[in-house]
């Protein structure tokens, strides 16, 4: 099954990408995988795609989508796939038809308010890097992690101002996107706020893809 995953940012789509992927037996592809594939393997993609953000600058679609063209012909993608983070615009997308079709968009439905609610109150150990939430999943000890007692940071980009305009950002750049797959007939929207551990987001998913788990 050859799917895509689709949410604003701190919606969850990399948890629950990965758990798909478990579940289903197919790889989990994000756009930085592909980044770090090609520049750890000195391909000439990746020395191009290392340069460009050397500077600061995104990285062309061209580059992009050719990386993932590489990735999709590798051997444990001939069962399906989950992509994550890719595409971001429909110039994308139209360039991903050229390469695959795609069975089914999941797109996760979370309100912006809960969005920043979630990412505001996001800690970062700085030294192992693990995360908490000082509502949901609060550290043992305040500011410290429980794994290696390092201190717990907030990141620049997890701050109300910062991810309010993330959110303007993703709706700007990305709703034209969600457009394009639901007039193919692609788009399944799921309720994003259901923890990947609830089974009801289990069987939200069951029921929009058309499969068992």
């Amino acid at each position: 099954m050859k799917l895509i995953i689709s949410g604003p940012p701190g919606s969850g789509k990399g948890t629950r990408a990965s758990r798909i992927a478990q579940a289903l037996k197919i790889p989990h592809i994000s756009t930085g995988d592909l980044f770090r594939n090609e520049i750890a393997n000195g391909t000439e993609l990746g020395k191009s795609a290392k340069e460009i953000m050397a500077q600061g600058k995104l990285v062309p679609d061209e580059i992009t989508m050719n990386m993932l063209k590489n990735r999709l012909q590798e051997e444990d993608c001939k069962n399906g796939f989950i992509l994550d983070g890719v595409p971001r615009t429909t110039k994308q997308a139209e360039m991903l038809k050229e390469i695959t079709n795609i069975d089914h968009v999941i797109n996760l439905e979370v309100p912006n308010q809960v969005i920043i609610e979630r990412m505001t109150t996001r800690r970062t150990c700085k030294g192992c890097g693990t995360i908490f939430n000082v509502k949901t999943m609060p550290p043992k000890v305040e500011g410290k992690c429980d794994q290696c007692s390092s201190d717990l940071i907030q990141r620049e980009d997890e701050k109300p101002e910062i991810i309010s305009q993330r959110l303007q950002t993703y709706d700007l750049q990305t709703k034209p996107l969600i457009d394009f797959y639901n007039q193919m007939k692609l788009l399944r929207n799921i309720n994003g706020e259901i923890p990947v551990e609830n089974p009801e987001f289990w069987a939200q998913l069951k029921e929009v893809l058309k499969i068992e788990f």
